[in-house]
C-alpha cells in the first residue's frame, strides 16, 4: 500500500524517435500544480493485455503544462513500452504529478553523470540543469551502438568536451576506477542504467573508500542476469499460490489476487516490498538495487516489484498482517 496517487487527464500533443529504439512522447496534463527537478519520474495509466495496470517513466524537461517520457522498446517488455510505443497524437491516458527520489544535492564542487543505454533519461535533465547553473560536470554515457544513443547531439552541444561516449560495437570500455579517482572528494556520481553497471558503480566506488552518500543511482527494473520467465509463488498464509507471467512483476501478480502487500517505489530502490523467502526451486533473479551482494547471496529475501525467479516456483511470507494495522 502506498499514498493515493493524484491522476490528471493527459493527451498525446508530440510524439519523437531520438534513438532507433526510444520514443519520446509528450502530453498535455490537466493541472499540473508546478515545475519538476530534473530525475523526477511520473506514473501512467497503460493497458496491458486488455486489463488496466500502472508504469513509472522518468520525466523530461518540458515546457509548461506538459510531461515527455523517452521509452526503449523492450524485447522483454512487461507491456508498458508497447503501449507507449502504440501511442498516437491525440490519444489520451492520465498521469500523476512528478515525484523525484533521484535529485541532485547542488552541494557538490564537481559531477559525474553516468548513463547506460536509456539511463540517459534522468540523466538527460540533470545535465542540462548543471551546464545551465555553470556547474562543473562531466558526463560518461555509454550504449550498444550510437543509433541508440538518445539526445546525444543536444548533449554534445551543451557539454563539449565534458561529455565522454563508451560504444559497445566500437570496442570502447569504461573505467569506473579512473573516473571515480579524478573526482574530488566533496565530487558526487549519480548513475542510471542496467542492473551490472550499478553493481559495478558502487562496488568501485566502496573500494574506492568515499562517501556512500555521495553516491546516487537508478537501476531498470527489467534489467536481470535472465530472461523474464513464468513461475509460481506459494504464500501460504493465505494458502494460495499465484502464477505470474513473464511480463507481469510478483508484485503485480500478488496484489490482483487479492494478496495484501506494503510497496511505494516499484523500482526496486525502497525494500519496502520485500518478502521473506521460505523455499525456492530455481534460481533467484535479484534485480534491485536495495539489497546488499551479500543478501543477494544468502537468499533470504527479495524485492517483489522487481526481483524474480527463473521459472519454478519460489515460497514466500509477505511479513504482512492484517491484525498488525488495528494493534
Amino acid at each position: 500500500m502506498r499514498s493515493k496517487l493524484e491522476w490528471r487527464a493527459a493527451r498525446v500533443v508530440s510524439i519523437e524517435t531520438p534513438a532507433e529504439d526510444v520514443r519520446a512522447v509528450t502530453f498535455a496534463v490537466e493541472g499540473l500544480r508546478s515545475a519538476f527537478d530534473p530525475g523526477s519520474h511520473t506514473n501512467i495509466k497503460v493497458v496491458i493485455r486488455g486489463e488496466p495496470a500502472i508504469r513509472t517513466y522518468t520525466v523530461l524537461p518540458s515546457a509548461p503544462g506538459t510531461l515527455t517520457i523517452a521509452v526503449k522498446l523492450h524485447p522483454n517488455s512487461r507491456g508498458g513500452s508497447a503501449f507507449v510505443w502504440g501511442l498516437s497524437i491525440g490519444d489520451e491516458t492520465e498521469m500523476t504529478e512528478p515525484e523525484n527520489r533521484f535529485e541532485l544535492s547542488w552541494r557538490a564542487s564537481r559531477y559525474l553523470l553516468i548513463a547506460g543505454g536509456i539511463g540517459i533519461t534522468p540523466i538527460y535533465g540533470m545535465a542540462k540543469a548543471l551546464v545551465a547553473r555553470g556547474q562543473s560536470v562531466r558526463l560518461i554515457y555509454g550504449a550498444k551502438s550510437r543509433a541508440q544513443m538518445a539526445f546525444v547531439e543536444e548533449l554534445q552541444a551543451e557539454l563539449g568536451e565534458g561529455l565522454a561516449t563508451f560504444v559497445q560495437d566500437e570496442g570502447r570500455a569504461l573505467d569506473l576506477a579512473a573516473e571515480f579517482a579524478a573526482l574530488p572528494v566533496d565530487g558526487e556520481a549519480y548513475i542510471c542504467g542496467p542492473h551490472g553497471l550499478l553493481e559495478a558503480a558502487r562496488n568501485t566506488w566502496r573500494e574506492s573508500g568515499r562517501s556512500m552518500s555521495r553516491l546516487r543511482f537508478e537501476v531498470f527494473g527489467d534489467s536481470g542476469r535472465f530472461a523474464e520467465q513464468p513461475f509460481s509463488v506459494t504464500v501460504p498464509q493465505y494458502g494460495r499460490t499465484v502464477e505470474v507471467r513473464a511480463d507481469q512483476t510478483m508484485l503485480d501478480a500478488l496484489m490482483e489476487a487479492g494478496i495484501d502487500m506494503v510497496y511505494d517505489c516499484r523500482r526496486g530502490e525502497c525494500g519496502l516490498c520485500a518478502v521473506n523467502i521460505v523455499d525456492a526451486s530455481a534460481p533467484l533473479d535479484h534485480r534491485d538495487v536495495f539489497f546488499s551482494p551479500e543478501e543477494r547471496h544468502e537468499g533470504e529475501k527479495m524485492c517483489a516489484c522487481v526481483s524474480r525467479a527463473v521459472g519454478g516456483n519460489v515460497t514466500i511470507d509477505t511479513g504482512y498482517r492484517q491484525e498488525a494495522l488495528w494493534a
